[in-house]
């Protein structure tokens, strides 16, 4: 910093909350904070209030995006860090992000643990009686495509196993901390009862590592790769 900034930073130091929020009413006049906002022509305050008033559903829709950039941001460069390499992905595909290492690629799915009324959805009781040594905590994720609609006579709202090889999920609605994730692998989420081949809508997730989850993507990348075989808290 200059010896002039110094000086500012320390006039700045010494007014009040009000005064500095009249200071940066000011400077925001000629400074955006993002491109989007010259695109729009619109300021970010603008757009944070729209959010703010928006329907649950078009906010879960941006909190859901969120936890894709945040995973883009905080997950992704240790991957690229050992010689992974981020893929560019062209059309609708089923996952989010595509990586590839010495031949070997990996679709990536993320999707952001369900909140229920405000709260982090448990994974429901009456399904938990055929889990075997599920931890205590249980959440839920919405394990489902936004869009809805058919082709071929099938709905395409649902996934199918194969889609994608890694789920990740944000745990920021019960931990408040938007670079928590856990990774699982695509193969071992549960089933629906009526069609095998589609991957249930609600999925387990626990609040830290286990046999089925991993906090490390790298981790969860081996065990793929490894193709052991088993299903989610299930023999």
């Amino acid at each position: 910093m200059t010896k002039r900034t110094d000086e500012v930073l320390g006039l700045i130091a010494k007014t009040t909350a009000e005064e500095r929020r009249e200071i940066l009413q000011k400077l925001r006049r000629g400074i955006s904070l993002h491109p989007l906002e010259r695109e729009w022509n619109v300021p970010a305050e603008a757009i944070l209030a729209a959010i703010s008033r928006s329907p649950d559903i078009t906010q879960r829709g941006i909190r859901g995006i969120l936890a894709e950039a945040v995973f883009e941001q905080s997950i992704i460069p240790a991957l690229l860090a050992i010689g992974w390499e981020q893929l560019e992905i062209r059309g609708h595909q089923p996952y989010d992000f595509r990586l590839s290492k010495d031949r070997r690629q990996v679709g990536i799915q993320v999707k952001l643990q369900r909140k229920e009324s405000g709260n982090p959805m448990e994974f429901p009781k009456s399904r938990r009686e055929h889990l075997v040594k599920a931890p205590e905590r249980l959440f839920c994720v919405e394990v489902q495509k936004t869009r809805s609609g058919r082709a071929g006579g099938e709905a395409t709202r649902p996934y199918h196993f194969g889609d994608f090889d890694i789920l990740a999920v944000s745990l920021h609605p019960s931990t408040g901390d938007w670079k928590r994730f856990v990774f699982t692998v695509g193969k071992w989420l549960l089933p629906r009862e009526d069609n095998p081949e589609l991957i249930e809508i609600f999925q387990p997730v626990p609040d830290r590592s286990d046999s089925y989850w991993s906090d490390d993507l790298e981790t969860c990348i081996n065990w793929s790769q490894a193709k052991e075989r088993k299903t989610l808290y299930r023999k």
